[in-house]
């Protein structure tokens, strides 16, 4: 191909990898946004009509408000030699986090969209450039001033989010538990209206976080295709995740819900707000601090905090563990199904 039907190509595939961000957004918001309501829902603080509405309009504004700290991360993680090659990798990393988001969702798993894209990422990444187009982090960790960056960086805050979020909400639970030891039956009311003042919390907070992944993506092929000379994210691209996040927020949650809300122990209210309460702060900081980390792993992990907390004789370990474990899986499954992929599809759009 001459050098202006290379370019041609390249800004089709630029403008399908923006579209599967933006469906990799709605596939977020079934898959992680909708995992903010379970409790908040199974604990009867909310109607599921009511409940979801909330998420879903907080869920808006987190991603309007939510700034840029990670998606800047995030296009800072890969570097590679030529455009054609980084557009081929968020591509190929984009079809794979889509996958694997509607793969986990028909078995109702939580699993991890950020997972998953990061570990796109990553192997398409290797495959691209070998281990020198990740910026891992390793060697900044291990400088005579240590900051988290990089690669490290990103999976530090995967296991400080899913620390805080277990550790926090058993500390929690476990203080109100004394505190409400001789409260009447009443105080559920009180315990409600904080719920719903937690949920929304949780909502806009989620949103920031999740939204500014495909933020980034989006920022980096616009740099990439030449449609933008910095890696800013441009308004409209904001504008169109908020309504698709929330779009998905209402579509598809249900069975994760039940997963989470129902299955590892029966929820009450304020197991509810005890969940919600430190499940906020772990993403809140991770957002802050510009990581892109898994609400959904961060929820889950408090839900399990705050049942060990109650009885963990009542607890059903076993649910806990095939999402952890289906967790763990996701970054080297991603990983290989990405690199195999930009093997097979760079030759054809790349070169």
């Amino acid at each position: 191909m001459t050098g202006g039907s290379v370019q041609f190509v390249m800004i089709e595939i630029a403008i399908l990898t923006i579209l599967l961000a933006l469906a990799f957004t709605f596939t977020n918001g079934f898959q992680d946004a909708s995992s903010i309501a379970a409790t908040f829902i199974t604990s009867r603080s909310a109607t599921p009509r009511t409940g979801i509405l909330l998420v879903t309009l907080m869920s808006f504004f987190g991603v309007l408000g939510g700034g840029s700290a990670v998606a800047f991360t995030l296009t800072g993680l890969v570097s590679l030699p030529s455009h054609g090659e980084e557009i081929t990798v968020l591509f190929v990393a984009l079809v794979t986090a889509v996958a694997w988001n509607i793969l986990t969702w028909k078995y109702g798993m939580p699993s991890s969209t950020s997972h998953s894209l990061i570990g796109g990422l990553v192997g398409a990444g290797i495959a691209a450039a070998g281990t020198g187009g990740i910026f891992w982090g390793v060697e900044e960790l291990l400088s005579p001033t240590p900051e988290l960056d990089g690669l490290v960086k990103i999976l530090a805050f995967f296991i400080i989010s899913v620390l805080i979020g277990f550790v926090g909400s058993y500390l929690m639970h476990k203080t109100t538990a004394v505190l409400l030891r001789n409260a009447q039956r009443s105080v559920n009311r009180k315990i409600i209206g904080l719920n719903w003042c937690a949920a929304a919390v949780m909502g806009f907070t989620n949103a920031a976080n999740d939204s500014q992944k495909q933020l980034g993506m989006i920022a980096m092929v616009m740099v990439a295709s030449g449609l933008a000379l910095t890696p800013d994210v441009p308004f409209w691209a904001r504008v169109a995740c908020a309504i698709l996040l929330a779009l998905g927020t209402l579509s598809g949650g249900w069975r994760i819900m039940n997963t989470l809300g129902r299955r590892i122990f029966r929820i009450e209210p304020i197991h509810s707000f005890d969940s919600q309460f430190f499940s906020a702060s772990s993403i809140a900081l991770s957002t802050v601090a510009g990581a892109p980390i898994s609400s959904t792993q961060v929820i889950t992990m408090s839900v399990l905090g705050v049942g060990a907390a109650e009885n963990p004789k009542k607890v059903k370990w076993e649910v806990g563990r095939q999402i952890v474990t289906a967790m763990i899986i996701t970054i080297p499954v991603t990983m290989l199904f990405s690199g195999i992929l930009y093997l097979i599809l760079f030759p054809i759009i790349g070169g």
